[in-house]
């Protein structure tokens, strides 16, 4: 890059989800988001965003919201190029949104990331939602017909309901898609270990995140006696815990999101030590708006084969970007004509708070 940044812009939005998206730690139904906007003095554009899910990250939307102010006033007054040390500095406690700078700022830059070659598809995982066994037969015939063949299961509720809604959720799948449970850290130890034993494994991907995410010796104590391969998900920010989890032996598979890698290039870096390591890399964040889905559909086109997990822009009840994401036969396309902007209206209508800066001034704009 060799234009100054002429401006940043940082929205703090709410937008609001069709139906609660129900979690082990409760439902949510608004994804609280932060959005950069960098404009460069030529006039280029670039943006990232950050979807702060408390209980999920230590993160929280008002800590998030104030670093993001405080940090886009420093970063306002240096050069682009040298911006990275301050990303991962901020990275350090609130990764999330450092990503949405770090992003934005690769963006402006024209990373060939976001650049396809042809047309790509992304199959994504679907949500199976439904308690009872006939609201399932529904509820699954329509993922079907919409062209799903793999489902999400959440679980980390009560043992003994979970797994009899899972041994329904089997008897209707039928083998016709793949399953994948996640408890969201819902079990102790003990919970987890007393699920997977109840397991059948019969058309099941993988178990993910049991057990509280610092709490390895919890999730180790459930994969010993799991039938079916484990996934972490909530105790992986980095290659530390990448290494870690090789180490340790602790899952077959390692989920990634790009919120808590700070960058795309990083992003990338991770998707490969996990295969270096032996282990599967799964992407997706289904806790983001449609401008974080799209970069890492633009990540998971190149370097992920199995279904992704980008699929929070089907939640949410508008579109940020001014295009929307083609979404068809249970995938995501992506033209490599595509041209990402976002969509001011959009960003308006569920805006909550916004901050302008320049080298020269920052200015608070109140909603």
């Amino acid at each position: 890059m060799t234009s100054r940044l002429e401006k940043l812009t940082l929205y703090r939005l709410r937008v609001p989800l069709w139906t609660p998206y129900r979690l082990a730690f409760g439902p949510v139904e608004n994804f609280d988001a932060i959005i950069v906007e960098a404009v460069d003095r030529d006039g280029n554009c670039g943006f990232g965003e950050a979807t702060i899910l408390t209980g999920y990250t230590d993160e929280t939307i008002e800590g998030s919201w104030s670093a993001a102010r405080q940090f886009a006033a420093e970063l306002a007054a240096v050069e682009p190029e040298n911006a990275s040390r301050g990303i991962q500095r901020l990275g350090m406690k609130f990764p999330f949104a450092a990503t949405a700078f770090g992003t934005a700022l690769e963006m402006l830059a024209g990373s060939e990331l976001l650049h396809l070659p042809g047309v790509a598809t992304v199959p994504l995982v679907g949500l199976l939602q439904a308690k009872n066994e006939d609201a399932m037969r529904t509820e699954f015939q329509q993922l079907l017909d919409a062209g799903y063949r793999t489902l999400k299961v959440k679980v980390g509720f009560d043992v003994a309901r979970d797994t009899e809604m899972l041994k329904s959720v089997q008897r209707v799948v039928q083998g016709r898609a793949g399953i994948r449970i996640d408890a969201n850290q819902g079990y102790s130890a003990k919970q987890g270990m007393a699920f997977a034993r109840a397991l059948d494994p019969a058309g099941i991907e993988l178990f993910e995140q049991p057990c509280a995410a610092g709490d390895w010796e919890a999730h180790l104590a459930v994969a010993r006696v799991s039938p079916v391969p484990m996934m972490l998900d909530e105790s992986i920010y980095g290659l530390a815990d990448i290494e870690k989890a090789a180490a340790l032996k602790a899952a077959a598979y390692i989920k990634v999101k790009l919120m808590k890698l700070l960058t795309l290039d990083a992003l990338v870096r991770a998707i490969a030590r996990i295969k270096a390591l032996g282990m599967q890399a799964v992407l997706g964040n289904g806790v983001a708006c449609d401008p974080a889905c799209w970069m890492e559909a633009c990540i998971a086109a190149r370097h992920i084969d199995n279904a992704g997990e980008m699929n929070g822009f089907l939640k949410a009840r508008a579109p940020l970007l001014r295009e929307r994401l083609v979404f068809r036969d249970g995938a995501i396309v992506l033209d490599p004509g595509y041209q990402a902007g976002l969509d001011p209206a959009s960003i308006e209508r569920y805006r909550v708070d916004s901050l302008v800066c320049t080298p020269r001034t920052a200015q608070a704009v109140s909603p």
